[in-house]
């Protein structure tokens, strides 16, 4: 005989998440008040945000630097001037993307139009990452109201003082039932996503992307991810190998290589590898020093985020020396300060620790190659990337490497400059992210693109209703036969 089983425990809701659920039937309550919002109200919202990222810019400052070791004038060209560009560019267009947008009719839906509505999503949750952690909320968030959407949201508790200030700035700007911000761990994150809403926007890596994923599909809410991977850079037999190093170093380095779209690695034609090597060597010494020491006192180099982070950099470089690869220049690292040195290593091989996937820290592995479908190959057998690198002055070469590769965006001769374009989408491809923004692809990725026909008279399909013989027969055959 089968013993009973206990009795089910049922485990009452944090205080928290109590409050998660109350702000959240306060947003959806408030839902058909702001999807109804005019352009100039929605504006009127953004230009308050505005006025008050403007007016804390320097606490903003102080906040990253107290998670990052990162330079003020790093913080305004990473996190504070895109966001302002973000803000301008949908205030100045969002009258006209709020716009229907006509579309035509086929003869057979003669004395009718159609067009396309962009209608709010609804309740939406914004989930932002650590890396940039001001950015990388505020971006998805200015396309969420762009769009007629309450938000909730949460950034990483990994950047505590950044946290803390966008907690203040969201507070002080926006009415809890139009925007609320949660500050807290992964189970923050997890009590968000047991939320009914009706998208999700996440930022971060592949493996929680499923996760939210998951969630999402127990309310079937749609969802953006913005995820990462091994973004690869190809130099190419003509490439301007000084020109090369300074973007190269500079993509890398900056926010001590944790960024999800820095070059993760480097395949050089073998012919350029030691001009390449050694050129960067000298950039290194002129963006941060000709020492380790000078280089570990440069204002001007983050650090990185956490002891485990830096724990789990400090390995790959290590276990990948371990069996082979050389040490070009830096490679030192201090645990106290988080420190990292802008390190750049030869003769790495696809098997290698370094490779095994993104490094996000500041270690530029160097592999070389003789043909580009031996690059090819390599790319394609791992995930698709977030962004792809090419440096070269042949036209032919650059279509070739399009032609055989795929990632989310692409640069040609330089680096991470594709972001700052508010004119093109961002985002990635199957494990590097699902779904873009940035801009009017931000407003519509938290739209829902609502298709509407409006008859106008009698159509001609009314000769195609029952019962089919006779005329309908003989109007349908003819029209069969026009769209052979």
């Amino acid at each position: 005989m089968l013993e009973a089983l206990p009795a089910p425990v049922e485990t009452k809701p944090s205080a928290e998440a109590e409050r998660m659920r109350a702000v959240f039937e306060a947003q959806r309550a408030h839902r058909w008040t702001m999807s109804r919002t005019t352009a100039a109200e929605r504006i009127a919202r953004l230009k308050r945000l505005r006025e008050a990222i403007v007016a804390r810019r320097a606490e903003l400052a102080d906040a990253i630097h107290r998670d990052f070791h990162k330079p003020a004038m790093e913080v305004e060209l990473t996190e504070v001037h895109p966001t302002l560009e973000e803000l301008n560019h949908t205030v100045k267009h969002l009258k006209s993307w709020m716009k229907p947008t006509r579309v035509g009719t086929p003869l057979l839906l003669a004395g009718s139009s159609s067009h396309v509505r962009y209608e709010a999503k609804g309740v939406v949750l914004v989930l932002s990452p650590w890396n940039y952690p001001f950015q990388l909320l505020m971006a998805p968030l200015i396309a969420a109201i762009s769009a007629g959407n309450t938000v909730m949201c949460k950034p990483s508790e990994k950047t505590p003082h950044t946290s803390r200030f966008l907690a203040r700035l969201v507070k002080d700007v926006f009415p809890e039932h139009e925007v609320a911000l949660f500050e807290g761990g992964a189970e923050t994150a997890e009590a968000l996503l047991e939320l009914p809403f009706d998208h999700i926007f996440f930022t971060g890596n592949p493996r929680i992307g499923q996760k939210v994923m998951h969630a999402a599909a127990k309310h079937l809410a749609s969802v953006t991810l913005e995820l990462g991977g091994k973004s690869p850079v190809i130099v190419d037999e003509t490439a301007n190998i000084t020109a090369t190093a300074e973007s190269l170093c500079w993509g890398k380095f900056i926010n001590s290589g944790q960024t999800c779209v820095a070059p993760d690695y480097v395949f050089v034609h073998a012919s350029r590898e030691r001009e390449l090597v050694e050129a960067m060597k000298t950039v290194i010494t002129r963006f941060y020093g000709g020492t380790e020491t000078e280089r570990q006192a440069s204002p001007d180099f983050s650090r990185i985020v956490d002891p485990a982070a830096w724990r789990r950099v400090k390995d790959l470089v290590d276990r990948s020396v371990a069996v082979g690869a050389k040490v070009e220049v830096g490679g030192a690292a201090d645990g106290p300060s988080r420190y990292v040195a802008p390190t750049v290593l030869s003769g790495v091989k696809a098997d290698m620790p370094v490779m095994e996937g993104e490094i996000f820290g500041p270690v530029l592995p160097v592999m070389t190659y003789q043909k580009r479908e031996e690059v090819y190959a390599h790319v394609r057998s791992g995930g698709k990337p977030l962004a792809l690198y090419v440096f070269s002055q042949d036209k032919r070469a650059i279509e070739d490497i399009f032609q055989n590769t795929t990632s989310g965006g692409a640069v040609v001769n330089n680096v991470l400059i594709h972001v700052a374009n508010p004119n093109l989408p961002f985002g990635g491809v199957g494990m590097s992210g699902l779904g873009n923004y940035h801009g009017v692809y931000g407003f519509r990725t938290f739209s829902h693109e609502r298709a509407v026909t409006v008859q106008w008279m009698k159509s001609l399909a009314s000769v195609f209703f029952p019962p089919y013989r006779g005329k309908a027969q003989e109007m349908a055959s003819r029209a069969t036969r026009l769209m052979e």
